[in-house]
């Protein structure tokens, strides 16, 4: 009885066995079209989550009422209020555990939600109407920020605070930096250092409202 030999994979094919997977190309949540680097987001105000979209199919959703209001283009504005200051006691009325928060109202829920980064994503803060309204309230970001679609992010670091209006999808973004990073009880270097780039390029983009045009 004859044998033949066991085929065994070739070097080659191991190590692409060894390999991750490449990552698969971003696609738009609509029409299928591959995304390039930055692209814009919807939210969809019913699942409460964010959906990426190509440059034409964000502009069905810039409109007011588009899609029934279901879906809604987020903006690409960075906003600063120079003239409003936090202190320690502003922070501690918060209830915020950690360095970083941010906050946007939601429409769905007519209530303003409060989230933080943490190991496992974001957590949520419950916040008093009354607390928001005297720390934040005096603020002029607070009367421009957009339901669903744009957040009040702060900061506070070594004794002092900041606070812009930014694209919620950068909050998001940055919750998945520290998640990635996160080590220890409080981050770690790591995430303090993606924490500072995130911050610097968000005061590089950020202007005073009065400056500001909607886009």
């Amino acid at each position: 009885m004859s044998t033949r030999p066991i085929a065994r994979p070739g070097a080659a094919l191991l190590r692409r066995l060894r390999e991750p997977a490449p990552p698969q190309p971003e696609r738009c949540g609509f029409c299928g079209l591959q995304l390039p680097p930055g692209h814009r987001h919807v939210v969809d105000t019913e699942e409460r989550r964010l959906a990426c979209t190509c440059a034409a199919c964000a502009l069905l959703f810039q409109a007011p009422g588009a899609a029934e209001g279901r879906y809604r283009k987020v903006p690409d504005r960075y906003l600063v209020d120079p003239a409003h200051e936090l202190d320690e006691s502003a922070w501690e009325a918060l209830q915020i555990p950690v360095s970083t928060a941010f906050f946007f109202r939601n429409a769905v829920l007519d209530r303003l939600v409060a989230l933080y980064p943490s190991p496992a994503g974001p957590a949520e803060s419950e916040l008093d109407p009354q607390t928001w309204e005297s720390v934040l309230g005096r603020s002029r970001l607070t009367a421009l920020l957009e339901p669903d679609v744009e957040a009040l992010l702060l900061r506070r670091t070594a004794g002092t605070f900041q606070c812009f209006l930014v694209p919620i999808d950068v909050c998001y973004e940055l919750v998945g930096r520290m998640r990635l990073h996160w080590q220890g009880f409080d981050g770690g270097a790591e995430a303090r250092a993606e924490l500072d780039g995130v911050f610097a390029r968000i005061r590089e983009r950020a202007r005073v409202p009065a400056e500001d045009v909607a886009s």
